[in-house]
């Protein structure tokens, strides 16, 4: 039996390697387990921080071949794919080697290896058994796929053998029009790619306010995506020249054909849960493999916790950073909340996409009386000079009380710019708090300002 700890995290994604950093400075002896050879997971690894690398690598490479000229600038850029994917794995080195000063700074010891819970209080990596008083279970989430088709990371490919690529393919079909094949359809588009983008639903971006859809379909269309909205893959086939598809409408049909040098496959993600001891030591989880955890993060078996894309919520990693959070303060003997109406989401392509609260649906559906005001990207001044004039701002607020209920942003900039909504909101403040506050000039950010005055039918500059 090896050293006995407070707290043991599996898993060193963004909620566990923040959990075990708070523990840490709470005063808890503290252990984090990771079978990959590098710290935070598939976030800093193969997912979002790679990611957000090639977006704005791309974005750059597309801005000097197609936009320069109209500013003045006078170039002809030639793509060197290798030293693009370098720098990439440059970002990842550099937050990965973070996180493990990190640790070092807050005395965490990093197991390394595969983490299975052998019973309560108990968890073995390798061929050694280490007790805690508490375990959390931080281990992500893995890609989703669809029936009867393989992802081989050759021709047919998950978001990490996007991410991998050697040259950059002639065509390429997404399956699934969210967040992932959206961002990474639109990096390999920028680079010469012919992308289609297949979406079982009537509409890309399931679950945002649907004029932010429309717009972004609208937007990307123009950029030259090409989208098959309403319809189910059937099957995929690889051969020595791409992938042969199968289609049929959602609502039924005549199937089509498809074919594509790159399928890509972006259908969703499920709780990674495999092999660590749940169903032996007792731990409930739900028809969709989520972990079951009461208010305080604990599941069915006592001492025993989960965070992240584990449990139910959005597949976000500031949500799972957040509730790392939580719960180390708790079991450090405070207290702590998360409101979960206002976690932000956002879509990392150009323009941006970002969210938080509810949607208008959703308040039609739950019968609550809203104002809604809106305003432009094209009535602003700095987006104007940015060249950036795609896009609105969108904010909901209760007809009574005047609180933010809920925000939609597609343009410039938009995740940043949804960070003071959620700030509001948190506060339970109003859209007249917004509109009375100073922004400066010429800022992005008063756009915000502008739809929050429009609640009241008063925006000044349209």
């Amino acid at each position: 039996m090896a050293d006995k700890y407070d707290v043991i995290v599996i898993g060193s994604g963004p909620g566990g390697y923040v959990a075990a950093i708070r523990c840490a400075q709470l005063g808890l002896k503290t252990a984090c387990v990771e079978k990959r050879e590098t710290l935070g997971g598939t976030c800093l690894n193969i997912g979002c921080i790679p990611s957000k690398a090639l977006l704005a690598s791309s974005e750059k490479f597309e801005d000097a071949s197609e936009h320069f000229d109209h500013i003045g600038i006078d170039v002809k850029p030639k793509l060197n794919l290798k030293k693009m994917m370098a720098f990439k794995d440059e970002v990842v080195e550099a937050n990965t080697k973070g996180i493990e000063f990190l640790f070092k700074k807050n005395k965490i010891d990093h197991l390394k290896g595969h983490g299975e819970i052998v019973e309560a209080g108990k968890v073995k990596v390798g061929k050694d058994t280490y007790e805690a008083d508490n375990i959390i279970i931080a281990t992500g989430s893995d890609v989703a796929s669809l029936p009867n088709i393989e992802i081989d990371e050759k021709k047919i490919v998950s978001s990490t053998g996007a991410l991998e690529l050697t040259s950059v393919p002639k065509s390429m079909i997404v399956i699934g029009g969210g967040v992932i094949g959206l961002e990474m359809g639109t990096v390999w588009r920028r680079l010469g790619a012919e992308v289609t983008v297949i979406e079982y639903l009537d509409q890309i971006l399931p679950g945002m306010d649907e004029e932010v859809r429309k717009e972004a379909n609208k937007i990307f269309k123009k950029q030259g995506i090409t989208f098959k909205t309403g319809a189910k893959v059937t099957s995929a086939k690889s051969g020595a020249k791409g992938v042969d598809l199968t289609l049929e409408p959602a609502k039924g049909g005549d199937e089509e054909k498809l074919s594509a040098e790159i399928v890509l496959m972006a259908v969703g993600r499920k709780p990674y849960t495999d092999k660590l001891g749940l169903d032996a030591v007792g731990v409930e989880m739900d028809e969709r493999g989520r972990i079951h955890v009461d208010e305080t993060f604990e599941t069915s078996v006592e001492g025993i916790f989960a965070i992240g894309d584990v449990i139910a919520g959005p597949m976000l990693a500031h949500k799972a950073e957040e509730e790392g959070v939580v719960l180390a303060e708790m079991l450090a003997g405070q207290s702590g909340h998360i409101d979960y109406n206002c976690i932000p989401g956002v879509v990392y392509t150009w323009p941006e996409v970002a969210n938080v609260g509810k949607t208008e649906a959703q308040l039609k559906e739950e019968g609550v009386k809203y104002n809604a005001g809106k305003f432009p990207f094209m009535a602003n001044g700095r987006a104007r000079a940015m060249g950036a004039t795609e896009g609105f701002v969108k904010i909901l607020a209760d007809a009574k009380t005047d609180r933010i209920l809920g925000a939609h942003i597609i343009g410039p900039s938009a995740g940043d710019l949804i960070q003071e909504v959620v700030s509001v909101m948190e506060f339970e403040g109003t859209a007249e708090d917004i509109a009375r506050t100073v922004h400066a000039h010429p800022t992005l950010t008063e756009v915000v300002k502008e739809a929050a005055l429009a609640v009241h039918k008063r925006p000044l500059h349209i």
